[in-house]
């Protein structure tokens, strides 16, 4: 289905893009690190914010920190980072790392106040790559096993059982319909239960025969595909 298409390239493009989002902002603390001067300040105010994005609208702290660089000039910043409870009381003595170049720019010394971003960004973009990247080798591998059984596979008569949803995936809040069958192997008596591939309508009334064929790996008969050329294709 072209959703599914479209949503492993969506997330491969977007996870691609916070990774390199990390990658600037790892550099940009780096460079800020090696240039940077260290000293003490005071949390002078915590700072009510607000997030109009959250059902409950629920209320975060920023600290604003007032500092003395090496010049003796007073300087007052307000943290980027926010958080409830908050991470700091009025009157607490924090570190402060500040470039002497731009001093208002300055930074408490802590992890997430000098790496938060870049954290976030780099685990976020991880989880989207690695879901973009998983479904585009997923459907690679299972297109090239199609392509070789439909070339050496073993031909074998399943016995149609039923058309069932496949619940465990949804595109727009709709399940593809799944066609099983059931083939029992003469040489082990094993018992086989075969999942076509999913089918984006309901095939039911297209089904006329109690035989489906299904195409399998004589020595891992657990590797095949269902055929089902015999249901129309559905105009794009």
């Amino acid at each position: 289905m072209k959703a599914i298409n479209i949503v492993k390239y969506v997330f491969t493009i977007i996870g691609i893009g916070m990774l390199l989002g990390a990658f600037f902002a790892f550099q940009s603390t780096n460079s800020f690190l090696q240039n940077a001067t260290e000293t003490q300040g005071i949390v002078i105010q915590m700072l009510e914010s607000s997030s109009s994005s959250s059902s409950d609208n629920s209320i975060t702290y920023k600290p604003v920190v007032e500092f003395t660089d090496k010049n003796g000039e007073q300087f007052q910043f307000t943290s980027t980072v926010s958080s409830n409870p908050p991470s700091y009381s009025v009157n607490e003595k924090v570190d402060v790392i500040y470039s002497p170049d731009a001093p208002n720019k300055a930074k408490i010394k802590g992890f997430f106040s000098l790496w938060g971003l870049s954290t976030i960004l780099g685990g976020m973009g991880l989880v989207f790559a690695l879901i973009g990247f998983g479904i585009i080798i997923s459907g690679i591998k299972k297109k090239k096993m199609h392509n070789h059984l439909k070339l050496h596979g073993t031909k074998v008569e399943s016995d149609f059982q039923n058309v069932t949803l496949n619940t465990s995936i949804a595109v727009n809040g709709k399940n593809p319909f799944v066609v099983v069958s059931q083939w029992l192997n003469p040489k082990t008596s094993e018992l086989h239960i075969f999942t076509s591939d999913n089918i984006w309508f309901d095939p039911t009334d297209f089904i006329k025969t109690e035989k489906i064929n299904v195409l399998i790996d004589r020595d891992n008969p657990k590797k095949y595909v269902v055929d089902l050329s015999f249901l129309p294709k559905v105009a794009e």
